[in-house]
């Protein structure tokens, strides 16, 4: 049997994005999920810097893997309030949230 290599391509997401913006339908889409993308990438930062996985989190909050996954994963799932503050303590954060004026 043949060995496979696995070979990383190397990726530059703000290219990547960049790019992607310029087609049809794109750009407007993308700018719609904005916050839930700036949401996930809080997250998977914070977990990041505790060194957890996403079993350690899910242990923590009394879940399952699966179900952070889903958490972490932008546009596919609207958290609670409840589950967003219990991911934060695992994480060793406290949930903040903010109304900021539009026009101020």
């Amino acid at each position: 049997m043949a060995e496979l290599k696995f070979q990383p391509v190397a990726h530059d997401h703000s290219d990547f994005v960049e790019k992607a913006k310029k087609r049809e339908g794109f750009k407007k889409a993308y700018e719609d999920l904005e916050e839930e993308y700036a949401l996930v990438k809080e997250m998977l930062a914070a977990r990041a810097r505790m060194g957890l996985s996403q079993e350690a989190v899910a242990e923590l909050m009394g879940t399952t893997k699966s179900a952070i996954s889903r958490l972490e994963a932008s546009g596919k799932h609207a958290p609670s309030l409840t589950t967003l503050k219990k991911y934060a303590h695992a994480v060793g954060c406290h949930l903040e949230i903010k109304f900021i004026p539009e026009h101020a």
